[in-house]
């Protein structure tokens, strides 16, 4: 079976600052990968479509990582509803097209789970995205996301491109962001928790009411089923992603409550604080529990736990002096 992507292929990591795009950097540069491409957000503008096509007509690349979107929690998109929606859709749009223009091989889209209705049957098969109607705490980041796998469908149908869209399960890890407003449950919670030991704080918040379960990925594992997907014969992958919608879910295949994934990481943390909700807080979707039989079958498996990914991330964070990240990625 021939392998795509190797070492001599030139590769753009968009996003490479970010959670995702980090993570995948620091892989590729592991495993001998020499050709990597990589902009800040000051040197290019990837909201600007001309200047995404100049940079893609000078650089050529041949693989492509769509790691860049703006991101956050539920207080974020709650926030910056407008922000959250035109970005993502100008990022996707100008990388997408740009892609297929310079004849990009093969392309990694990142969408998200709230791209599944708020009352999606679990867990969520890559067919039932579009069957109803969306979590509304998230709804402007959920329509964008949604477009761009849209996007890499239609350029796969009608142009034949491997654009292959990956719905992870809630993501967490080294470099996240973790501020309480903006980031995700996960590590806003390390970031508490943190504050509470080195502070002698008595009382921890956990919004809502501590009953959603979700389902987390440590990023490296994520990084792992990009690497399968980069690297699988063609006719094999385009296979695949056409029996699944053009869409691929990524997770382990558990979910935990909100409640006990607080105390989870109050337990890795030695902290003594007491656990407080506060109701006044959205729950979001009830359930997010992905069907990962898709990626399964290709070869991967989740290698890290929840709990040894608690303490790898925040082992990561007390190291760090760079606490709380900008939520543009």
């Amino acid at each position: 079976m021939r392998l795509d992507m190797d070492q001599k292929n030139r590769i753009y990591i968009a996003g490479h600052r970010g959670l995702v795009g980090s993570a995948l950097l620091q892989k590729l540069q592991a495993d001998g990968y020499s050709h990597l491409i990589t902009r800040t957000r000051s040197e290019l503008d990837l909201t600007d479509g001309s200047k995404v096509d100049r940079f893609f007509k000078m650089e050529r690349p041949e693989y492509v990582f769509l790691a860049a979107a703006r991101v956050g929690g539920i207080e974020a998109n709650r926030s910056f509803p407008a922000e959250f929606i035109l970005e993502n859709m100008m990022i996707q749009s100008s990388v997408i097209r740009a892609s297929h223009s310079h004849g990009v091989q093969r392309l990694i889209f990142f969408g998200s789970n709230c791209a599944y209705p708020k009352n999606c049957p679990q867990p969520m098969k890559e067919e039932y995205i579009l069957s109803g109607r969306l979590e509304p705490t998230s709804l402007p980041y959920a329509v964008a996301k949604i477009a761009g796998m849209k996007m890499c469908e239609a350029y796969n149908r009608q142009y034949g491109t491997l654009f292959v869209s990956v719905i992870p399960a809630t993501l967490y890890g080294p470099r996240d962001n973790f501020d309480p407003q903006t980031s995700h449950v996960l590590s806003a919670l390390i970031h508490k928790f943190h504050e509470a030991v080195s502070g002698g704080e008595e009382q921890v918040v956990v919004w809502g009411s501590g009953k959603p379960r979700r389902e987390f990925l440590y990023v490296g594992d994520l990084v792992d089923a990009c690497f399968v997907l980069m690297k699988l014969d063609s006719k094999i992958l385009r296979s695949a992603i056409e029996q699944s919608n053009f869409v691929i879910n990524v997770g382990p295949g558990t979910d935990i409550r909100m409640m006990d994934l607080a105390n989870l990481i109050r337990k890795s943390m030695d902290c003594s604080a007491e656990l407080t909700l506060d109701p006044s807080k959205p729950d979001g979707t009830p359930r997010r529990l992905l069907d990962s039989r898709s990626i399964r079958a290709l070869g991967w498996m989740p290698r890290v736990s929840l709990e040894e990914g608690i303490r790898k991330t925040y082992d990561w964070y007390k190291k760090t002096e760079i606490k709380i990240k900008d939520p543009v990625r």
